[in-house]
């Protein structure tokens, strides 16, 4: 029979629906400046379900098992594409930079990642006046923390690039294969992603104000906490996005589709609404005062 302190430090998680069981120490000692390790370090007071003490995480549970896994025994998961580069994402959301670097040596020895440049060649490219890598394939590699503001990405291939806390202001990524990339709390003021495939993209606290991603698929994205004020939206496909507590004061959403897709909480404000069919969107504590929802369909 385990002691009261064997019962008090377990922990009980749910993440996304899916229900775990593990330790403090399990959560906070691989790797303690981690997300998680900080979320249960005791500085935070916990949010816990009233009635089963879980703790809820809102993110996809069907590979936290590999992160508990690599917690426990430091065991980096053997999986394929696009399993692996679904992982990869969860690494960098609960800041786990060790396994993430685990997993990008262990695809490059398999040969599962066919960047023609690598992260030294394009900080090397950067030194430069201008640069632009119209057209090529950065597939997979790290791009975090540099500074790559006025870049020309216009036509590259992008999918499962990092780019978290990365400075993109003013880069270009039109018609661009993003597809899964990663820009969490990157700087992409007045980007222009015209025509870009963001489907899946993690763009949560990003710094979108005055971003141009008229015609962008932006499918299945996470903009939680983004700044998009007087972004430009028209004709965006945001099917199942997630705008929870987003910024989008003065934004242009003419023509945006947006089933599904979660408002929650979002500002709206000055937002120009006519025409869109909000009907399938999730409006639950969003401001729309303001809003020019001329011929709206609510």
């Amino acid at each position: 029979m385990g002691t009261t302190s064997d019962l008090s430090s377990m922990v009980r998680l749910n993440i996304g629906g899916k229900k775990f069981c593990t330790t403090i120490d399990t959560l906070t000692n691989r790797d303690p400046d981690s997300m998680l390790a900080a979320m249960f370090s005791g500085r935070h007071a916990m949010c816990q379900e009233s009635k089963t003490g879980y703790v809820f995480i809102d993110r996809d549970g069907k590979h936290f098992r590999h992160i508990l896994n690599w917690l426990r025994d430091g065991i980096v998961p053997n999986l394929s594409d696009p399993y692996c580069s679904e992982i990869l994402r969860e690494a960098d959301y609960y800041q786990l930079l060790e396994l993430k670097e685990r997993i990008k040596d262990s695809r490059r020895d398999v040969g599962e990642v066919e960047a023609e440049l690598t992260r030294v060649d394009i900080i090397k490219c950067i030194q430069s006046e201008r640069v632009r890598f119209r057209g090529v394939n950065l597939s997979g590699i790290d791009l975090s923390k540099l500074d790559l503001s006025l870049v020309d990405f216009s036509y590259a291939c992008l999918r499962n690039v990092f780019f978290s806390r990365t400075n993109l202001q003013c880069a270009k990524f039109r018609d661009t294969d993003a597809k899964g990339s990663i820009f969490h709390n990157a700087i992409l003021r007045e980007c222009e992603f015209t025509g870009a495939n963001l489907r899946g993209a993690l763009l949560a606290g990003t710094n979108l104000q005055s971003a141009n991603l008229q015609d962008a698929c932006l499918v299945d994205c996470s903009f939680c906490g983004a700044d998009l004020r007087t972004a430009h939206l028209q004709n965006a496909d945001l099917t199942n996005a997630n705008l929870e507590g987003a910024n989008l004061e003065g934004a242009n959403l003419k023509g945006a589709k947006l089933s599904n897709a979660n408002l929650k909480g979002a500002n709206l404000q000055r937002a120009y609404l006519r025409h869109v069919n909000l009907r399938e969107a999730h409006l639950e504590g969003a401001n729309l005062g303001g809003a020019n929802m001329t011929g709206a369909i609510r």
